[in-house]
């Protein structure tokens, strides 16, 4: 039992230095933990655990029967002194394996805690240089749209005098109109003078050709 005691402490102490320092078979002995944690396997673990741990009960036990027999003033024989040393061998072995699978199970707890944190910074990192990029490119974006408001702004600008130039022409255009019109309405006017002295005339000449037949009758 002794030399299968000595084969898991070193099994132990080769398994924390394989957790301690980042080697290839680190993360296959994590993955196998996680396996071992799922499903029996923390039964199985503890069941064996339990079993180690009432061995070392039963030969501390029997260590402590053996001491009572010297102090009663018994004299040990040489076997009751192997035996003695024997049981005092197995429960420090014992003590010291379920010391090492303590600690190799913390470990892996501490092991996998730190993977997930790394797992979320390296997210929060992502989502931060993300928002940064959304960020740049908005600012961008706004850049674009002040220099196309800005265009927008002196088209305007611009169409506004020429709406300005176009309103002076049409005025303008109005105002010969006007005087084209009234011009217009003065020829009419004087046509129409011109048409009543025509008439005038004609009827002062018809009156007149009209006096000397009259005369020649009488």
């Amino acid at each position: 039992m002794i030399h299968l005691l000595y084969t898991v402490i070193f099994a132990e102490m080769a398994l924390i230095l394989l957790l301690l320092f980042k080697t290839p078979l680190r993360k296959l002995i994590i993955l196998t933990f996680d396996g071992i944690k799922r499903g029996r396997g923390p039964v199985v673990v503890k069941t064996i655990g339990t079993t180690v741990f009432v061995v070392l009960l039963s030969s501390i036990y029997s260590l402590v029967k053996i001491q009572r027999r010297s102090e009663d003033g018994a004299v040990l024989n040489p076997t009751d002194q192997v035996l003695a040393s024997k049981y005092l061998l197995e429960a420090s072995l014992m003590g010291f394996v379920l010391f090492l699978s303590l600690m190799i199970d913390r470990l892996h707890h501490y092991i996998r805690e730190l993977r997930l944190l790394r797992k979320t910074m390296e997210t929060a990192k992502k989502q931060n240089r993300g928002f940064e990029d959304g960020k740049n490119t908005s600012g961008e974006e706004v850049k674009a749209l002040g220099e196309e408001i800005a265009g927008l702004k002196a088209k305007i600008k611009t169409l506004e005098s020429e709406s300005e130039s176009k309103g002076k022409e049409l005025k303008g255009a109005q105002g010969e109109t006007e005087a084209l019109r009234k011009q217009a309405d003065g020829f009419l006017m004087e046509y129409d003078r011109l048409l009543e002295d025509n008439q005038n005339l004609r009827n002062q000449l018809e009156s007149v050709g009209h006096s000397p037949e009259g005369k020649k009758g009488m």
